[in-house]
């Protein structure tokens, strides 16, 4: 029993594990075009760089997650089932659809 325990519990981890490095992934990707670095001078130029950052992911994880529920919609609604045990494995993490290239650009209002 102590023994079944421990295997959900490493299980467990490494699951929240390759979530994490999945989402750092992302980030890393995302910072790819400045060559994976923050080059502001001051911190607050940092600071907001990494916000920007933090805000792009959530919107890519936020774009995937609305679209992998209305895929699984059409299919329940063609009458296809999914298994509850296969959907516990999709991530909204992925990008390889998103093209990552360009600038990423907020205006300051004034």
């Amino acid at each position: 029993m102590c023994d079944r325990r421990l295997v959900l519990r490493r299980r467990r981890a490494r699951r929240d594990r390759n979530k994490g490095e999945a989402h750092h992934a992302l980030k890393n990707a995302l910072r790819i075009g400045r060559q994976g670095e923050i080059r502001d001078r001051s911190s607050e130029g940092q600071h907001y760089r990494s916000a920007g950052l933090n805000v792009l992911a959530a919107i890519i994880i936020y774009w995937n997650t609305a679209h992998l529920g209305e895929a699984v919609g059409q299919r329940e609604h063609a009458g296809l089932t999914i298994e509850p045990e296969f959907l516990a494995h999709i991530s909204p993490l992925g990008w390889a659809h998103i093209l990552l290239t360009g600038e990423y650009r907020w205006p300051k209002r004034g």
